[in-house]
């Protein structure tokens, strides 16, 4: 026979036990016609039912973990201006995926300012943030205000990304797992190109880097990525329908054609190289092909990369409406521009981003630039 320990026996006399209405109701139901009788029946059984689901609901709830946090943060602190996000993420609206491919934990400002600028211009969307360095096996996130400040967002998802079964049933799954690849020196880099396009195929969606600061809706944008500059692309920004035949192409082109050690070779060039194949064209420029969108450098890298400087030069209101005025998302470049001082607050252009597009980052910067002012007096 099997022991019962007294915490289970309490359980059960609990979720069995009759409150008090119960027994009064059974008093006078007993002195009056029979058919009162079966109500009280009905009554007891639907009792029953209700604390055996919520407590299978409950159950399967601590059985199946997400990655959260505590609720200690402060949201009206961290989120200072209201959100659009009434009615919560609808399932038919397309995901926004975010991928950070190295163990880093400690999100940058211009992390948060990628997720937030997304989250607040897709409401209606899920916005899911993929981190390899996150622990499967621990349900929390780590403590650090850019999880506490996203977390304040409804639409927002933070889980860990596993590799394995993100390249399972493609043909990247036996590319990840020969154990030179981690050698090469541009792993990193190749890795996240390789995240993209299997998101792009298997789940359809908009993918972002995490250094674009996002101006408007992008869901628009249907089976689209963007020019960088004369005749290449650029995968910092995608936009597809699930299993695309452009992205399978892509995906064959990465294990066909691949070299992990030409810087480029399995992004840019990649995805340069798939277009002018699709299209039978030599030279890559704003247009439609067979339905594949290629979208003017201005529409998401309106700052050249050769130009990345200028992000941190003032602009008056005019100017920087002028270059913003047929732009969905800037890429920040961040492999160039991350060492660069920004002054908070400013009338540089990055900064200016920061303020509208990524308000509650920007309070987060503009409170941590106060305190080391004070700190320095």
């Amino acid at each position: 026979m099997m022991a019962v320990s007294g915490e289970q026996a309490l359980d059960g006399e609990r979720m069995f036990r009759m409150p008090s209405f119960l027994l009064k109701l059974t008093r006078v139901v007993l002195s009056h016609k029979l058919w009162a009788v079966f109500f009280l029946i009905f009554v007891f059984i639907s009792f029953t039912y209700h604390k055996l689901y919520w407590g299978i609901w409950e159950d399967s709830e601590n059985r199946f973990p997400t990655h959260g946090l505590s609720a200690e943060s402060s949201c009206a602190h961290y989120v200072p201006s209201p959100l659009s996000t009434v009615g919560g993420p609808s399932p038919s609206a397309g995901n926004v995926f975010f991928v950070e491919t190295s163990q880093q934990t400690a999100p940058s400002y211009l992390f948060s300012c990628s997720v937030e600028s997304a989250a607040r211009t897709h409401p209606a969307s899920r916005v899911v943030v993929l981190m390899r360095g996150l622990d499967k096996k621990n349900t929390s996130l780590p403590k650090h205000w850019a999880f506490s400040l996203l977390s304040c967002f409804p639409n927002v998802e933070i889980r860990p990304l596993d590799l394995t079964e993100l390249f399972s049933g493609t043909p990247l799954a036996q590319w990840y797992l020969q154990p030179q690849r981690h050698l090469e020196p541009h792993f990193f880099p190749v890795l996240s190109d390789a995240c993209r396009i299997v998101l792009m195929w298997k789940f359809g969606g908009i993918y972002l880097d995490t250094d674009f600061i996002v101006l408007k809706n992008l869901q628009n944008l249907t089976n689209a990525l963007g020019i960088q500059d004369h005749d290449v692309l650029n995968g910092a920004f995608l936009s597809f329908k699930p299993k695309h035949k452009f992205m399978e192409l892509c995906i064959q082109d990465f294990v066909e054609d691949y070299n992990g050690w030409i810087w480029g070779h399995q992004g840019p060039e990649l995805l340069s190289r798939v277009f002018k194949k699709w299209c039978s064209i030599r030279t890559i420029r704003s247009m439609s092909c067979q339905g594949v969108n290629a979208l003017p450098p201005e529409a998401v890298y309106p700052v050249p990369w050769q130009d990345w400087k200028k992000l941190f030069e003032a602009v008056n209101a005019s100017e920087f409406h002028k270059l913003l005025k047929n732009t969905y998302a800037v890429h920040i470049w961040n492999k160039l521009s991350h060492g660069t001082k920004l002054e908070i607050p400013s009338q540089a252009l990055l900064a200016q981003l920061y303020s509208q597009f990524c308000p509650a980052t920007y309070a987060k910067m503009k409170q941590d630039s106060e305190q080391l002012s004070r700190r320095a007096v």
